[in-house]
């Protein structure tokens, strides 16, 4: 979770930046931050919270240049106060550094007590730092790399540090004179580009570039390292992995439905797993109810595979922002309150199938079904466009613990009785597999419990 944005050669590519980075708010709502390079010098603003809340006129006034990186957090690794706020800012031997990072790393408690038993300083809690502090350790230049004269300098000490590294990440390095894009070599979160007249753009999703009018452009490949200097645009390919494991959650649930992730339109996706669970489903039902926002698209598709009317039984107030994101269980039961209201015009004496996109801890759901039951529901059924979710993310995405899990401690009947509904499927492992053109290539170890990476030491996981 955490949204990262990029331009270079833009005249107020601040204000790109802002845009860019407020178009992947939903990708995190802790805190914002902005570095940006007028090829001389780089400035950073960094502010807790929203982005539109957050950043004011001044702030991008003080901010003027041609190349800009910016992130919103959503802790999954570190301390969540202002301290890890990124983007991270380093002066090095190399010049000033600014780094932003979406993703997280399997090796960092290790990894970070052998830098620190070197005499390498850490200022923070978060895995990225590593990034900024593995730059100075040394250098690496693999073989049959062949680095254009003006990378020299830079790439080997970009390539030490990501051969350090082990687990998921999407950067983008902030140099005064260049920008650099990585992602990691088995592709676990997604990084794109896109074209503005002369500029070149990054981001998480290709949701940024809309906002901009921007062209989409293409994926950032997995193990791909892009250069965007005055010299033009280079790409590298340091590390090869034999596997990749891009994170099939993006398209179940955190991805924005008109994003172009992981060479997939994320709608047409969530689209098809809800017509997937209709043609497993038997029900007999009168209306499909979907929970905004995120259960909207896969209700479309499962009501039209049905031939069911799709009808707003729950009606979203968007001043909340999503209860996923908040961090203790008492917000989460107080937002769910807050966000979602009950029409009992369409409700009242009705057999309702209501579609979620996934069933975590199972408390969200249950007060769903009593506030449905409260408005005169004659029977909720709960559908899932989803598996099961048995096992916790380490590669960013911040699913709870396996204690937490409620398909990891209880059978389906269990759970269905814990929410209070008439019936209760999921959509199956299989199906959610089939959504996508190369199965292999995704992780789904949250829904199957095989993981392409192991954590080394304990899991790092602090919120």
């Amino acid at each position: 979770m955490c949204g990262i944005f990029g331009i270079f050669n833009a005249e107020y590519a601040e204000r790109y930046a802002f845009y860019g980075i407020y178009a992947l708010q939903h990708r995190g709502q802790e805190s914002v931050g902005i570095a940006v390079s007028n090829f001389e010098d780089i400035k950073v603003v960094k502010k807790p919270g929203l982005v539109l809340e957050s950043v004011r006129k001044e702030d991008l006034e003080s901010l003027s240049g041609y190349n800009a990186i910016a992130h919103v957090r959503y802790s999954t690794a570190g301390d969540s106060g202002g301290l890890n706020s990124q983007p991270i800012v380093r002066d090095t031997s190399l010049g000033r550094v600014a780094v932003v990072h979406n993703g997280n790393l399997v090796n960092y408690i290790p990894l970070r007590a052998e830098l620190e038993e070197k005499g390498l300083r850490f200022v923070h809690t978060s895995d990225t730092e590593l990034f900024l502090t593995l730059l100075e350790e040394g250098e690496n230049l693999p073989e049959g790399i062949d680095l254009h004269p003006s990378d020299v300098e830079v790439l080997p000490r970009v390539f030490h540090a990501l051969s350090r590294v082990r687990g998921a990440y999407s950067l983008l390095f902030l140099f005064k004179d260049k920008l650099i894009a990585v992602r990691d070599p088995m592709g676990f979160r997604p990084l794109l580009m896109g074209r503005l007249k002369d500029a070149v753009l990054f981001a998480s999703e290709s949701c940024a570039f809309d906002i901009l009018q921007a062209e989409l452009w293409r994926e950032v490949k997995p193990g791909e390292v892009v250069v965007a200097d005055a010299q033009g645009i280079r790409s590298y390919f340091p590390f090869k992995s034999e596997k990749k494991a891009m994170c099939i959650f993006e398209l179940v649930y955190f991805s924005k439905p008109e994003s172009f992730v992981f060479d997939s339109w994320v709608y047409r996706a969530r689209k098809r797993m809800g017509e997937l669970l209709a043609y497993e489903d038997e029900v007999l039902a009168e209306t499909v109810v979907p929970v905004p926002d995120s259960g909207l698209v896969p209700a479309l598709g499962y009501a039209q595979a049905k031939g069911l009317p799709l009808e707003l039984g729950l009606i979203r107030n968007h001043y909340v922002g999503r209860s996923f994101i908040e961090p203790t269980q008492a917000l989460r039961d107080i937002k769910v309150l807050m966000k979602l209201n009950p029409n009992r015009a369409v409700l009242e004496g009705k057999r309702v199938v209501v579609i979620d996109d996934s069933l975590v801890r199972g408390t969200t759901s249950k007060k769903i079904v009593n506030m449905l039951r409260r408005a005169g529901a004659k029977e909720v059924h709960m559908r899932i466009a989803s598996p099961p979710v048995v096992g916790p993310c380490y590669y960013g995405i911040d699913t709870p613990t396996r204690e937490e899990l409620i398909a990891n401690r209880m059978e389906l009947e269990d759970i269905r009785r814990f929410i209070g509904a008439d019936s209760l499927k999921y959509l199956s492992l299989e199906s959610l597999r089939s959504v996508v053109e190369s199965p292999q290539d995704f992780c789904d170890a949250c829904f199957s419990n095989h993981y392409p990476l192991e954590v080394e030491g304990t899991a790092f996981r602090m919120r």
